[in-house]
C-alpha cells in the first residue's frame, strides 16, 4: 500500500490525481474527505501508518524551523513505528543551501539517514509556478523581482510529480538515492519580461521587504523566507549550474516541460 501526505497541496494533488485509477493508494491529508485518511504531523496520534509499504512525505509545509523538523521527526518516528517499507521524501535542491527554508529540510535528511527505514530523497528545485508568485508583472507589465542579473533554474510542478509517481511506485531500485532535480534552462528577469511583452526593472531588496512587511497576509517568517530566495537567485545560486547531476530528465525519460512556458501561462 502506498501512502501520500500533504495530498491536499499544490504537489500532492498533481501526484494523487496521477494515481486516481489504483486501488493501492491511501490519501493522508489533515482534513480528509470520504475514503481518505486523517494525517495531521502536529497530531502524533493521527499518524497511523498500518499496513503502508511506501510513504511519499511531501513536505509539511511552510513554518518555522522547529515546527518543521517536530512535524518531521513525529512522520519518521510513526513510519519506523509501522515497519513502512520505503519512504519518499520531497526535499529542496541541494543550490537551495543559501535559502533561509533549506534547514529543515536538510535536518530531515539526515534524520532519514539515521532511522530504520529505505529511504529516496527528491531534492526539488525551486516551482516555475512559484517564480510566477515572486516575480509576477505589476499593472503596467514591469516586473520589479529583485532579481538582479541571476537566473533561476525553475521547474514545472507537473514534472516534480511525475517523478514522484515514478519513484513512490517503485521505490527499490532508488533505496539510498537523493535525486536533484532542477530546471535546465535557467531564467533571468529578463527572459521573464520577454514571455510576457513587458520589460524588466527590478527593484531593491530594502523596498521588497517593506512591500512584503506591509503585506496583511504575510507571517513574520515568510520575509526572510522570501528575501532569501530574491538574493540567491541575485547572487547566481540557483541557477542550476552547481548542480554536478541533475536526474530530472534521467527521471521523467523525457524532455523537461518549459518552466518558461509554465511561468507566462501561471502569470496569465
Amino acid at each position: 500500500m502506498l501512502m501520500i501526505t500533504g495530498a491536499t497541496g499544490a504537489l500532492g494533488k498533481l501526484v494523487t490525481a496521477r494515481l486516481a485509477d489504483r486501488d493501492d493508494v491511501l490519501v493522508g491529508t489533515r482534513a480528509p474527505a470520504p475514503g481518505q485518511r486523517r494525517v495531521d504531523f502536529d497530531d502524533p496520534s493521527s499518524l497511523d501508518f498500518t499496513g503502508v509499504t511506501t510513504l511519499l512525505v511531501i513536505s509539511a509545509g511552510a513554518a518555522e524551523d522547529d515546527v518543521v523538523a517536530a512535524r518531521h521527526e513525529a512522520v519518521i518516528t510513526a513510519a519506523e513505528k509501522a515497519g513502512v517499507g520505503h519512504l519518499v521524501y520531497t526535499s529542496l535542491s541541494g543550490d537551495g543551501d543559501h535559502l533561509t527554508y533549506a534547514l529543515a529540510h536538510r535536518w530531515t535528511e539526515r534524520r532519514l539517514l539515521r532511522s530504520t527505514l529505505r529511504w529516496t530523497v527528491l531534492r526539488n528545485g525551486l516551482y516555475a509556478e512559484f517564480l510566477a508568485a515572486i516575480a509576477a508583472p505589476g499593472p503596467d507589465g514591469t516586473i520589479a523581482a529583485p532579481l538582479g542579473d541571476g537566473r533561476l533554474a525553475a521547474v514545472a510542478r507537473a514534472d516534480l510529480a511525475d517523478v514522484a509517481v515514478r519513484v513512490a511506485t517503485d521505490p527499490a531500485p532508488h533505496a539510498g538515492r537523493t535525486y536533484e532535480l532542477v530546471g535546465e534552462q535557467p531564467l533571468s528577469g529578463t527572459d521573464l519580461a520577454e514571455a510576457l511583452g513587458g520589460r524588466y526593472q527590478p527593484g531593491t531588496l530594502t523596498a521588497t521587504r517593506e512591500a512584503i512587511t506591509t503585506a496583511a497576509e504575510a507571517l513574520p517568517f515568510q520575509v526572510p523566507m522570501l528575501l532569501s530566495t530574491y538574493s540567491a537567485i541575485a547572487g547566481g545560486f540557483l541557477d542550476g549550474t552547481s548542480i554536478a547531476d541533475n536526474q530530472l530528465r534521467a527521471l521523467l525519460g523525457r524532455a523537461p516541460r518549459s518552466a518558461l512556458e509554465v511561468y507566462a501561462a501561471t502569470v496569465r
